[in-house]
């Protein structure tokens, strides 16, 4: 089922999520659901408070990048593969060079501008069926996991701009939350009923 993605200014996009357990309500529904959401909208990403869920859970295809010419083949052959469910993660180092990639999120449509991330993580997560991991992910694997795990600690890539760049893109971000952003999917405004 697609679900409605919500909008920058729903307060659910700044709560740090919850752990959940095994014994979550429907957890592989909603896993699927955000799947098949994150696919209409055409997305690499998707964490549960986009979807209106407090808690830490976020999903990543990276197929879409594997076409990029800026990605070299090998780095291609893996996002052509790289989907997977990160529950209750937990970045525990990051590390390498700083680098900047232009950024977009489906809850900020039509505003894109270049985030600077590190270029390599280690994570813990669980998988969709509670099996424990520590992963190394670098590039931008890396990058997408960041960004989505941002999400479950309540951050937004607009806050990782400067106060420049915050201020020039302000009145985009207002249009969001009047519900005046038209992106080819559903989505939920705070400041507007509907749609």
């Amino acid at each position: 089922m697609i679900l409605p993605i919500y909008g920058y200014g729903e307060p659910v996009l700044r709560k740090v999520g919850e752990d959940i357990t095994p014994e979550y309500p429907n957890l592989k529904e909603t896993i699927t659901n955000m799947y098949d959401t994150m696919y209409h909208a055409h997305g690499v990403g998707l964490a549960a408070p986009q979807v209106g869920l407090p808690i830490r859970l976020f999903i990543v295809d990276t197929e879409p990048f594997s076409d990029s010419d800026d990605v070299s083949k090998e780095e291609a052959a893996l996002m052509k593969e790289f989907k997977k469910t990160f529950i209750n993660a937990k970045i525990i180092k990051e590390e390498g060079d700083i680098w900047g990639f232009n950024e977009g999120c489906l809850s900020i449509p039509d505003v894109r501008e270049d985030v600077f991330r590190h270029d390599t993580i280690t994570i813990e997560y669980f998988d969709e069926d509670f099996n424990k991991k520590t992963e190394v992910y670098d590039g931008l694997i890396a990058r997408v996991i960041q960004h989505e795990y941002d999400h479950i600690e309540g951050i937004l890539f607009t806050d990782h701009l400067s106060m420049l760049k915050k201020k020039l893109i302000g009145k985009k971000l207002q249009n969001i939350m009047d519900g005046k952003a038209r992106p080819d999917y559903k989505m939920k405004y705070v400041n507007k009923k509907g749609r």
